[in-house]
């Protein structure tokens, strides 16, 4: 078994890493940015797939990573776990529908509240230690998810019918274009930033660049956060015109 997943701010790094250290202590995870990815896919046949859902649906990117390589998934088993805030209906349903048509065999899926990642939107703001709470509570989550697994009953979390009109009507119908394709929306505000070049290092889309010293944004954002969220004066945007409070999961993880 192996581990996949993409991830901005590290929840779903975490819980897939968590997840699959419980089921096989030998499982290695790899990142969809990893080159190497496509040929180690090819030698397995039993996969754990997770990510971050955006609207009830996944980031752009990893949606074209999987039609990228839809040749590789014929045969394969997996598992799908997401990561979210809020609510999403069936956001382990959209990637399992995909993988189905390229021949896998979808056996499970999981829903994990983690602590939210959008930094620019008030509204989306809790404590610490609400954070930490979710945290924990979805490290439990998965231990159970995991011996359901083992005793050949896996969790169908966002797979089923039901869920799918959920996530349909919850959220994806309002938002389809918010996921269908990049952004150009990333603001990069000039007066703040100090060149410091963290931002173009950390882009999964190779998004930003440098100019005269100050970073400047495309139009290829996958809206994973990751920049705005490490961005040390606070300089970044997208969906608000403030950052109210930066996130990372190591900042969740309990001491």
């Amino acid at each position: 078994m192996i581990g996949i997943y993409f991830s901005g701010t590290g929840n779903t790094r975490h819980c897939i890493e968590k997840f699959t250290k419980a089921y096989d202590p030998e499982a290695i995870v790899y990142s969809i940015e990893d080159i190497r990815l496509p040929e180690l896919i090819r030698s397995e046949t039993e996969i754990v797939f997770g990510y971050p859902t955006q609207y009830s649906s996944m980031p752009k990117i990893l949606r074209d990573f999987m039609i990228q390589n839809q040749e590789l998934w014929q045969g394969k088993k997996v598992f799908i776990l997401t990561t979210m805030r809020m609510f999403s209906g069936d956001g382990a349903g959209v990637l399992a529908r995909l993988l189905e048509t390229f021949g896998a065999a979808v056996i499970g899926g999981l829903h994990l509240k983690m602590p939210d990642s959008i930094s620019d939107e008030k509204v989306l703001k809790t404590t610490l230690e609400k954070n930490r709470q979710l945290v924990t509570e979805s490290e439990e989550k998965i231990k159970k998810a995991v011996q359901k697994l083992q005793m050949g009953k896996p969790p169908q979390e966002g797979l089923g019918a039901f869920s799918h009109l959920a996530g349909l009507f919850g959220q994806r119908l309002y938002f389809y274009n918010k996921t269908k394709r990049y952004t150009d929306k990333l603001t990069i505000h000039s007066k703040k930033c100090i060149g410091c070049g963290k931002c173009v290092k950390l882009c999964p889309m190779k998004n930003i660049v440098m100019e005269n010293g100050i970073a400047k944004s495309g139009d290829q954002c996958t809206m994973c956060y990751r920049c705005i969220n490490h961005c040390p004066k606070q300089a970044i945007t997208l969906l608000g015109h403030r950052v109210y409070e930066q996130g990372w999961i190591e900042k969740y993880l309990q001491k």
